[in-house]
């Protein structure tokens, strides 16, 4: 007879398998990115092209690369 745990190997876990410390950490993690790509949207939107290294669309679109992208925007892609 199978466990449950070896019914979730071999297969991604759904949210029900995760412990409940693991689905905080997932829901902070979601939260956190959802509002750096906020924030990087919000100031994309308010500048000028000519305020933004580089064309804007493609900041837009790199906004949406997990954490990365609204990071780097913020680093590299505002003129001072």
């Amino acid at each position: 007879m199978e466990t449950r745990q070896e019914t979730v190997m071999g297969r991604k876990k759904k949210w029900k398998d995760m412990s409940a410390g693991k689905r905080r950490t997932t829901l902070l993690a979601a939260g956190v990115q959802l509002a750096l790509q906020g924030a990087a949207l919000a100031d994309l939107k308010k500048r000028t092209p000519a305020q933004v290294n580089g064309p804007k669309a493609l900041w837009v679109a790199a906004s949406f690369i997990n954490f990365a992208g609204p990071i780097l925007y913020f680093l590299c892609g505002r003129k001072n």
